[in-house]
Order: structure tokens, then C-alpha cells, then sequence
């Protein structure tokens, strides 16, 4: 198996296929997380907009009143309960994907997992179009927990074939150039999309019809460019001697066995429910084995309680920023779309970060890359809490931030990979399980800073108190960086 995996590494083509798939599946990131989904969001969930004369800004603007989401007898904001529903797609990935990552190095197909998660999120992006308003919102809710399980459970497979396919010095620019593809491939799907809304749609009603074609236009894309991946990428795992007679809950077509000749079909369930169950248990024991061994190495325990700590920060404000700007600095819906051409050009901001951050990497090293685009992570969040929404300037000031946080944010993702990466034992076959660990820890910390943006919001009615408390977590995050103590 080893040499199987030294005779791939550094292939073009499958470097290249490896990459394509960020250009498939960061549709999603963009279109339903970022930009259109939850803009869509906040025009559904909005009862009717209020004219307010506002002193500061000299003028009559309009203030949004919004539907109250009832869960449990209990009101809640609509974006704290979009919060919450994050919160809970994190947390099945979580209890997930130590358990299916155990499984594919056992099984030998960790590509099939990744294809799996792919064609959920795929799927779960076009039922997104079933969404049309209050009386169907946890129908919404249901297909954007789904989307975001299958996107992040993807990912857990497909960060892991990074060091099987590139060695050290390659992992930094393959890394970015993941990124890149996917940057560049949103962007293209996203202009798409309000060319539909804004140019093609005539009026509100064909407006929010254009925007669930975008949701079915997302799932396609991903479907589509992944089949590039899914051909060319190959598939790795330790697979074990002794499996189950039929792996009956993994291969449909195995359902429809009588299995006669190994003691028919009951029998080969009872064996496979028999194995499932070891697996489940051994991925937990195998994922705090994996825990502690990856923190006794100094380096890698210190990378991964920064990466936990700015992950916090990164992640939450990721997917909060837009409907941030949607409620508090475009309040007007003739002015959403501004906030799509603003995110729009993040994108293509966030292209160049990753590039300039991986060059720079060459020159100072991951240490010091991560170090710069954390605190200016710091900066970002401190600015975002002193936004003042009378301010004539508000916007600019918003769009002067955006461009900031598009610099740092493909920089940092891109480098925070390709660093765990490189701190890896070289040549290991539990890439899956390191990378399953690396991305349990990413989602427990979104965990975390989704709550905790919950709370301040449900209680302070407003997203910017939530925003300090998010630059003490990238704070912690510079802090802890700092002790790593390596030449990469």
C-alpha cells in the first residue's frame, strides 16, 4: 500500500483532479452559504420594513421587522435559529466522520465516502428550491443542515488525500491552488446567478424564482465538476483481511441478495451490524489515540490549540458575515445585491490572498503567515464592532472591511491545511484519521463560536457585540502560534 502511495504523489493529473474538486464544491460555500441563501433568508423571514427618520444620518431609512421562528413554544430570532441550524449540522459531522473515517481506512474507499458526502450536499442544494417562504422554512432549515453535512463531511476525505498525493514541498502551493480553483469557480457560478436574478428576473416574484434556480444551478455544478475528481483521484485505505460475508448497508445492490449460500440474508446483516458496531467503537478509542499522539508531538499541539482558537473566530464570522450586512448594513432589499457584488469581490480578493500568502510562506514561513493574517483577523473584528449604523459612511466602511477579511481569509485557510499537512508523519495510512481529527476539532470550535453567537445576538438583538468576543478567540489563537517551533 505504501507504494502504491510513493508511485501517485506529485502526479499532475491527479494533483489536478484533487484541485478541480475545491473548483466543484465552493459553489457551495459561496452561493448558499455566503451570498445568495442567506440574503434569500432574510427577504423570507422579513414580515415588512418600517420608515425611521434617523437624526445622524439625516435621512428616513428603512428598518427591517422580522417573523419570529417559534421552536419549542420559544421566539427566537431568525438568525440566531440560522445559527443554531449551523450549530447542529457541525455537530452531526462531528459524531460522523471519526466513525465513517475509521470505516474507509478500513474498507479501502476513502474516495467513495468523499462521493458520498458530495452527491448529499449536491442534492441537498437543489431541494433548497423547495424553500419559498414561512410556511416551509424548517423544510429550509432541514436542506441547509443536509448541504452542510454533506459539504463538511466531504471535506474530511478530501483534505486527507492531501499529503497521500503531494509531498512536503509541494502540500503549500497545492494547497493554495485548491483554494484558487475554488475561488475562481464560485465566482463564475455566482455571476451566473445574479445575471438571472438582477437582469433576467422581472420584478420580486421572478426574483426569489431566479434565486431557487441559483439553489438548483449549485447542486449541478457540484455534481458536474466533481465527476472529474471522483475518475481520476485514486482510492486509499488499509484494508483489512477479514470483512464482513456482504457489506449489505454499503452496497445497495447487495440488499436485493438472497445470500443463500452464506446462510441467506439475515444472517449477513446480523454480520454486518456486528462490524459496524466494532468499527464505531474503535473510531472513538482510534480518534482519542490519534488526539493524544498528534498532541504529544509539541509542534503539532500547538499548531492545532491555535488552529482551535482562531477556527472560532474564522469560521463563524464566515458563515455570519452576510447575513450581518444583510440586516444591519443593507437593510433595504433594493440594496441586498450590493452585498452579492461585495462578496463577489472578496472572491476575487481572496484568489489573490491565497496566492500572495503562499508565496510569502516561501519567504517567512507558515509560522509567520498565520501570525499576520490572525491578527489581522484581530483588526477586522474590532472594526466590525465599532461600525456605527448611522454612519452616511456605513457602507464604504463595510466594503473597506469585506476586502480585508477577502485578503487574509483564502491565506489562512490554504496555509492553516497545508501546515497540518506538512507537521504529519510523512507517508502515514492514517492520513484519514489524522485529517478526521483535524476536522472534528475544526467543527467543534464552529461549535462553539456559533453559540456563543447565538447567545449575543438572541440577547443583544444585534451581531457587533458578538464580534469583539471573536477577536479574544483569534487573540489566543496568535498568542499559542508563536510557541511552534519548526523551519516550515
Amino acid at each position: 500500500m505504501e507504494l502504491k502511495t510513493q508511485n501517485i504523489k506529485n502526479n499532475p493529473k491527479i494533483m489536478k483532479a484533487w484541485a478541480v474538486y475545491d473548483w466543484a464544491n465552493s459553489v457551495y460555500s459561496l452561493v448558499i452559504t455566503s451570498a445568495i441563501f442567506p440574503i434569500y433568508f432574510t427577504i423570507l423571514t422579513t414580515a415588512y420594513n418600517k420608515k425611521e427618520y434617523v437624526a445622524a444620518a439625516n435621512e428616513v431609512q428603512e428598518i427591517p421587522v422580522r417573523n419570529m421562528i417559534t421552536v419549542f413554544g420559544e421566539a427566537y430570532e431568525p438568525e440566531a435559529v440560522l445559527s443554531f441550524s449551523y450549530a447542529i449540522s457541525f455537530f452531526l459531522v462531528v459524531l460522523l466522520s471519526p466513525f465513517l473515517s475509521s470505516l474507509a481506512d478500513t474498507i479501502g474507499n476513502k474516495k467513495s465516502f468523499l462521493q458520498f458526502f458530495c452527491y448529499l450536499g449536491a442534492t441537498s442544494c437543489m431541494g433548497l428550491a423547495m424553500f419559498t417562504g414561512m410556511e416551509n422554512i424548517f423544510l429550509g432549515l432541514l436542506f441547509s443542515i443536509t448541504a452542510s453535512v454533506g459539504f463538511w463531511g466531504s471535506l474530511v476525505f478530501y483534505n486527507s488525500f492531501l499529503p497521500d498525493i503531494a509531498t512536503p514541498e509541494k502540500q503549500d502551493a497545492l494547497s493554495a491552488k485548491g483554494y484558487i480553483y475554488g475561488y475562481l469557480g464560485s465566482v463564475v457560478l455566482l455571476i451566473i446567478c445574479l445575471v438571472l436574478i438582477q437582469v433576467v428576473a422581472k420584478g420580486p416574484e421572478q426574483t426569489n424564482i431566479f434565486i431557487r434556480v441559483s439553489f438548483l444551478l449549485t447542486g449541478a455544478w457540484w455534481f458536474g465538476f466533481s465527476q472529474y475528481t471522483f475518475k481520476h483521484l485514486p482510492q486509499f485505505g488499509d484494508v483489512k483481511e477479514k470483512l464482513p460475508k456482504d457489506l449489505v448497508l454499503l452496497n445497495y445492490k447487495n440488499i436485493f441478495k438472497r445470500h443463500e449460500d452464506q446462510g441467506g440474508f439475515f444472517e449477513v446483516l446480523k454480520d454486518n451490524i456486528s462490524f459496524y458496531k466494532d468499527i464505531a467503537k474503535e473510531s472513538f478509542r482510534e480518534l482519542y489515540r490519534v488526539g493524544s499522539k498528534l498532541f504529544a508531538d509539541k509542534n503539532l499541539k500547538y499548531f492545532l490549540l491555535s488552529f482551535f482558537f482562531y477556527s472560532v473566530g474564522m469560521q463563524t464570522i464566515f458563515l455570519m458575515a452576510v447575513p450581518f450586512g444583510s440586516t444591519d448594513i443593507f437593510p433595504k432589499q433594493v440594496d441586498k445585491y450590493k452585498l452579492i457584488i461585495t462578496i463577489l469581490v472578496i472572491q476575487i480578493i481572496a484568489i489573490f490572498g491565497a496566492f500572495l500568502f503562499s508565496r510569502l510562506s516561501k519567504k517567512i514561513g507558515n509560522k509567520n503567515v498565520i501570525t499576520i493574517a490572525v491578527v489581522i483577523w484581530i483588526v477586522c473584528c474590532v472594526s466590525a464592532f465599532s461600525l456605527n449604523k448611522e454612519n452616511p459612511n456605513l457602507q464604504l466602511q463595510f466594503y473597506a472591511l469585506a476586502g480585508l477579511i477577502g485578503l487574509v481569509m483564502g491565506g489562512l485557510q490554504a496555509m492553516s491545511r497545508s501546515t497540518y499537512s506538512k507537521l504529519l508523519p510523512e507517508n502515514s495510512m492514517e492520513n484519514t484519521t489524522y485529517f478526521s481529527f483535524y476536522d472534528v476539532l475544526e467543527k467543534i470550535a464552529i461549535i462553539c463560536g456559533m453559540l456563543i453567537f447565538s447567545v449575543f445576538i438572541q440577547k443583544f438583538g444585534n451581531m457587533q457585540y458578538a464580534f469583539i468576543a471573536m477577536s479574544g478567540f483569534f487573540a489566543i489563537g496568535a498568542i499559542t502560534i508563536r510557541f511552534l517551533k519548526t523551519k516550515i
